[in-house]
């Protein structure tokens, strides 16, 4: 049987897949598979073969052991396994994460300058108190809470406006 994508040589390779339910068979020589899916990389091949031509363990590829994904197929698909992969391959993502968000920190909300979250963390713990005083019926608490809860929007309001 010929490859179906390039239609000249021998199809090696039966690969199908389940698309919206029903199955889709592809049977692709063994270049077009390499080309649409990567290399066939076996799970035996690092353990057996690796002792069988004698490579060191260092030589062999890294892979994630929560997901399994390696960094090979990081390096074709643009795409991680799980977020154990992030610390794994470490060493080889800083780099391109560096070149695309510049930075390799996190350093928070673009738009809140310090004194702004402040504010804000201040409000929402006022506003928790605010609702204790109403249940609890201190109603001379509640009123100086509220006050200060209009002061903080006031003043969250204002550092708003200065950086426009």
């Amino acid at each position: 049987m010929l490859c179906q994508r390039c239609k000249k040589q021998e199809a090696t390779m039966n690969f199908i897949e389940l698309i919206k339910g029903e199955k889709v068979g592809y049977n692709l020589c063994a270049k077009c598979y390499a080309e649409m899916f990567g290399t066939i990389n076996s799970s035996l091949d690092g353990d057996i073969l690796a002792g069988l031509f004698g490579q060191s363990e260092n030589k062999r590829v890294r892979s994630c052991p929560v997901c399994g994904i390696s960094y090979s197929d990081f390096e074709r698909t643009g795409l991680l396994g799980c977020a154990a992969c992030y610390d794994v391959f470490k060493e080889e993502l800083m780099p391109y994460i560096e070149r695309i968000q510049g930075k390799v920190t996190h350093v928070g909300k673009v738009g809140q300058n310090a004194r702004e979250q402040d504010l804000t963390r201040t409000l929402s713990k006022l506003q928790e108190e605010l609702e204790k005083a109403v249940r609890e019926k201190k109603y001379l608490a509640a009123e100086r809470i509220n006050s200060k809860i209009s002061e903080v929007r006031r003043r969250i309001s204002e550092s708003g406006e200065g950086d426009r």
